[in-house]
């Protein structure tokens, strides 16, 4: 059964989060906020997680398209290839923020990326997913959770989320609602920005 933490953003209680970096650090899989919808997290460096976290997603591990969550953009250089300044310094005007960025990806990627060309990279503009990385040391692989509703294309409720992961994650961050619009998917692979899905995020 899924463990329930109430963790907010104003005042995240730090005995609470380190649980939840026990949990990543022994291969469990959270489901966290973020600054657009909740979504599916686990350590990136453990295979076993990340296969988990493909079978919840019904897709086949080397064909996931999972983003990795960064705090910042120091972590930039461990996943993708050397970028220009200006792409740089577009990535920095807009992050933290409801976007994930479409890199070319280098050949230092974890296991689960190996043979990947590109990553998804997100810095979320919330406090919760930005600590969990910083005391984890490192990003984590997330996912968006979908809702089954045909009107409602992503869940905000945690605890009904928490009622359908149940016997699937290890912790649900419930962090109060969620919003219910993804991040903005813009691909900077060609040095100039291609918005591939809108979402919360405005170029």
């Amino acid at each position: 059964m899924a463990k329930i933490l109430k963790i907010y953003p104003d005042n995240p209680q730090e005995n609470l989060v380190n649980e939840v970096i026990k949990t990543l650090k022994n291969g469990g899989l959270i489901i966290y906020p973020s600054d657009t919808i909740y979504a599916l997290g686990c350590n990136i460096f453990d295979i076993k997680a990340m296969e988990k976290l493909a079978q919840i997603k019904k897709v086949k591990l080397e064909k996931s398209k999972f983003s990795i969550i960064c705090n910042d953009l120091s972590h930039l250089s461990d996943f993708t290839r050397p970028i220009d300044t200006s792409v740089f310094r577009f990535l920095k005007s807009h992050l933290p923020g409801p976007f994930t960025f479409i890199l070319d990806a280098n050949k230092s990627l974890p296991l689960a990326y190996k043979n990947h060309k590109t990553i998804g990279i997100r810095v979320p503009d919330h406090p919760i997913p930005q600590l969990i990385v910083e005391k984890l040391g490192h990003p984590i692989a997330s996912t968006s959770i979908r809702d089954d509703d045909e009107i409602i294309e992503y869940s905000t409720d945690p605890e009904l989320i928490a009622e359908k992961y149940d016997h699937l994650v290890d912790i649900v961050i419930d962090s109060g609602y969620g919003d219910n619009v993804a991040s903005t998917i813009v691909d900077l692979t060609s040095g100039e920005p291609e918005i591939i899905r809108q979402g919360k995020g405005i170029i």
